[in-house]
């Protein structure tokens, strides 16, 4: 039974990702998990750590943050692409969530990619150390596509462990990232969203076991919304690793969330961003 209803969540949580300006109310959702409105309310919100409505309102707000400081549409396009026809009512929803207006957030300058000529005149921001790592063993779900959207699979990933009893058996989140968005197209992007998990837990599909070597490792400390964490990658690589003298290791970059944005404001969210060295 508890794997049925980790196929039901995962399933709305695809739906949610997948129609972001679609309906989205308990209703449709209980629908797509086939259970009743009553019983899908208590079933998501034991399994997710949330409801719905949360879940939902984080989505839409997160693809807001990423196409206003990634892209140049209009506000009032924005919103309606992440589900808000009402311009008045996404400003109010943005505003309370990121503390800033849509406009404001926009013209933060800090979070938005940098072109090659402003990164190289620019301050770091956020505080670069070198560390050695031990090897970790992740419990992940895999992810294609845009690195922003990994949320999806975080939802999944956290839905699942919840289902199968084994949140007292994980340690730290964190993302792997295999490409480069410079070279590969969005939709082609292969990540993995993880749990830092024992060498003795067993891992069943859905599930999939990603191991990161030990060694040395460049860690950028960035705080602040997940929005401009391609701003970080930036100065990590067009600042840093030039003058720093080291050399990228042939192994993929990582993210450790040392918070979640599930009771965390996104100006308070710690992200390290974790570069092999040779």
């Amino acid at each position: 039974m508890a794997n049925d209803y980790e196929k039901r969540v995962r399933r709305v949580v695809d739906h949610i990702h997948d129609h972001p300006a679609g309906d989205l109310s308990l209703d449709a959702l209980a629908d797509v998990a086939a259970l009743s409105r009553f019983h899908f309310h208590r079933v998501y919100a034991a399994i997710a750590g949330e409801t719905a409505a949360s879940t939902v309102r984080r989505m839409r707000l997160h693809r807001a943050a990423v196409a206003l400081v990634q892209g140049t549409d209009p506000v009032a396009a924005i919103a309606r692409k992440v589900g808000y026809p009402q311009l008045a009512s996404f400003a109010r929803a943005f505003s309370g969530h990121y503390g800033l207006t849509p406009a404001a957030f926009r013209n933060r300058g800090e979070l938005r990619p940098f072109p090659l000529h402003l990164i190289l005149k620019g301050p770091l921001m956020f505080p670069v150390t070198i560390r050695t790592e031990t090897e970790r063993r992740l419990a992940a779900i895999p992810h294609k596509g845009p690195y922003p959207e990994i949320g999806r699979a975080f939802e999944k990933l956290g839905s699942t462990i919840a289902a199968r009893g084994l949140y007292g058996q994980v340690g730290k989140m964190i993302a792997v990232y295999y490409d480069s968005p410079a070279d590969v197209k969005p939709a082609d992007l292969r990540s993995h969203a993880g749990f830092e998990v024992s060498p003795d837990l067993t891992i069943a599909a859905p599930l999939e076991q990603v191991r990161l070597p030990a060694g040395r490792h460049a860690v950028l400390t960035c705080t602040g919304p997940y929005a401009g964490l391609p701003a970080a990658y930036d100065k990590l690589f067009g600042i840093w690793l030039p003058q720093s003298g080291e050399a990228p290791a042939d192994s993929p970059v990582f993210e450790i969330y040392l918070n979640t944005p599930m009771d965390t404001a996104p100006a308070d969210l710690v992200t390290e961003i974790c570069l092999p060295l040779r």
